[in-house]
């Protein structure tokens, strides 16, 4: 049903930016400072699943893209590179592999992989004007530096497909032999460079020009918190912090050297896992929700 994905339809993407950015804060927060397996496990479905239902299918590619090479890469230079722990797998020229150091590396590259796919769907959600209106105020630097780092690779792609389609109008195809194709690249990369380079000094002029970061300016925004996003804020927020609490007293806590040891079944441990899960269903349950709502009153038009 949502193979396009929702888009802009998305009711959580029109809620309160304070309401995304502590959401995001939490989730992200959580992960950070977590190396329990089903933590990492959890926050890795639910981002792969959030960013799917907001981008579609196309969105597996994207994900896949960035998240291989961070998990081999991991993987490998943990494994052969640290020789801790006490299971030893085999040798190579008298170091030790490991298994604990082959856990760690996958536990590792499983953080670092939601991390990046919870960012895929936080540069969906997180407007450029979102950002601007969140930290305008406190640290315009800071906002302004945050918008364009966030639209910097979408920008890029479609900048690229101008170029590209400009250069094939002129008659500059990108096929035939390799040192063509390479030219014809290297030449596209070149132009995308320059573009940018020259966009971002325009930007920062404008910026400066009408005023950014200046002690008294006003701006304007239509952002308002209304008592949905308060009950949405309170939610995420319960959630949030009950799941930071179990995290900060230990008992997520996993050690993996010198022996993978996890921690003690507990309540406390169960209550943790179930509040980070619930957070992280709130957007989606919200979108699908909110998605359905809008086709049963498209069906009665």
């Amino acid at each position: 049903m949502f193979k396009d994905g929702i888009g802009e339809d998305s009711r959580f993407k029109q809620a309160h930016p304070l309401v995304n950015l502590i959401f995001y804060g939490f989730v992200i927060g959580v992960l950070m400072f977590s190396m329990d397996p089903y933590i990492l496990a959890l926050a890795l479905i639910f981002a792969w699943a959030y960013s799917a239902l907001l981008k579609g299918r196309k969105v597996h590619r994207t994900n896949l893209f960035f998240a291989l090479p961070v998990l081999l890469f991991t993987v490998v230079v943990n494994t052969f590179f640290t020789h801790n722990g006490q299971t030893v797998l085999f040798f190579i020229h008298n170091n030790r592999i490991t298994l604990e150091a082959f856990v760690f590396g996958i536990a590792t590259a499983a953080l670092f992989t939601g991390i990046i796919v919870w960012f895929v769907s936080f540069n969906e959600i997180m407007s450029s004007d979102k950002l601007i209106y969140m930290f305008g105020k406190i640290a315009p630097v800071l906002g302004l530096t945050l918008s364009m780092i966030f639209r910097f690779i979408p920008l890029l792609k479609e900048r690229f497909k101008e170029i590209r389609m400009g250069q094939q109008c002129m008659g500059r195809s990108n096929e035939g032999k390799l040192m063509h194709r390479i030219r014809q690249l290297t030449k596209e990369i070149s132009i995308l460079i320059s573009w940018s380079l020259e966009a971002s000094i325009e930007t920062s002029d404008s910026m400066e020009a009408r005023g950014y970061g200046l002690p008294h300016r006003t701006s304007f925004h239509l952002f308002k918190l209304s008592a949905e996003d308060k009950t949405l804020l309170a939610a995420i927020c319960f959630f949030g912090v009950l799941a930071s609490v179990g995290c900060v007293l230990g008992y997520t806590n996993i050690e993996y050297y010198p022996k993978v040891t996890m921690p003690e079944f507990s309540m406390i441990r169960l209550l943790t896992l179930m509040c980070y899960s619930a957070l992280m269903l709130i957007p989606i349950v919200l979108d699908i929700l909110g998605e359905k709502r809008w086709q049963r009153l498209m069906s009665k038009i």
